[in-house]
């Protein structure tokens, strides 16, 4: 399986839906409605389930979780406070950057690339990182941008938002070992099969309404952050740590992944570099054939 195997859906899709919007094959409102379905809906029953089903038992390398998850949240944070006194944005704009600039796109682009590059193997490792990658960073993000409101008004989107409440639940079923009914399984499988394939399309047809042009240069930043400078610093950890060669080859091309089109979820939810999101997520899934491939040349030697 080559990279242009893995990739190719996710541009494909994105492509398309740029395109029923340029053509108006799709209309605003018929737009909003998608949307509403994809990300209020369909992606919050895929996180639950992936979270419910999450083999907990195996998240206990401690030194496999620390290369990873130690330079992904001091990156967040150096890239938050860089943005918030450096370019003065504002707290939401900070974290939602932050954000932009080290959630891996883990399932669909980094799983396969391990799985062709490493072999199953791998997989174990890989299902130890998956299960808080996107409670950890949307928790973070969720709190940092509505802190900023005062009050306790943060407080709400952790026990409100539907991507936190997904991953709250799903995580609390997995923990008492709650056992669903098969039946009820089913049919929430059929009602997230859609998530990934929406989010994406939806995602290509809100470039025409943001429009790329005024977001290319900050999307390519985030974009190298994501693609160089945070794999180099998980790589770094790794090899810190003394962690195995193929531990050490996991996590960084975990890490090397393109941005999530959670991330786009994200912004939505909060308002908040909705353009620079999705403009972030189509480049760095585009740069990522070039910086991945240079990753995984700089970990055989």
């Amino acid at each position: 399986m080559t990279f242009i195997d893995i990739l190719f859906p996710l541009i494909f899709v994105v492509t398309c839906g740029f395109v029923a919007a340029r053509i108006r094959f799709i209309s605003g409102a018929q737009l909003d409605g998608i949307r509403v379905y994809i990300f209020n809906l369909a992606v919050p029953v895929l996180l639950f389930l992936s979270m419910f089903r999450a083999d907990l038992s195996q998240v206990a390398s401690a030194s496999l979780l620390l290369a990873f998850y130690l330079p992904v949240v001091v990156l967040y944070l150096l890239v938050l406070v860089l943005l918030r006194v450096r370019f003065n944005l504002s707290m939401s704009d900070a974290a939602l950057s932050a954000l932009n600039s080290t959630y891996s796109n883990t399932v669909v682009v980094g799983l396969p690339v391990i799985l062709a590059a490493l072999g199953e193997q791998a997989a174990a490792m890989v299902f130890m990182i998956i299960p808080l990658h996107s409670a950890v960073l949307f928790s973070l993000t969720f709190v940092l941008a509505r802190k900023a409101n005062g009050g306790l008004e943060w407080l709400k989107p952790l026990f409100l938002n539907p991507v936190v409440l997904s991953i709250s639940l799903g995580l609390v079923a997995n923990l008492m070992s709650l056992s669903l009914p098969a039946l009820l399984l089913s049919g929430m499988e059929w009602f997230a099969q859609p998530a990934i394939a929406g989010a994406l399309f939806v995602l290509g047809a809100s470039l025409v309404q943001y429009g790329f042009r005024p977001v290319w240069y900050p999307a390519l930043m985030l974009s190298v952050v994501k693609l160089l400078l945070l794999p180099l610093c998980v790589y770094l950890t790794a090899t810190l740590l003394a962690l195995e060669p193929l531990q050490r080859q996991v996590v960084t091309l975990m890490s090397a992944a393109p941005l999530g089109v959670n991330a786009y979820l994200v912004a939505r939810q909060l308002g908040v570099q909705q353009a620079i999101s999705a403009g972030s997520v189509v480049l760095s899934t585009l740069l990522s054939v070039v910086s991945l491939s240079l990753w995984l040349a700089i970990l055989s030697i």
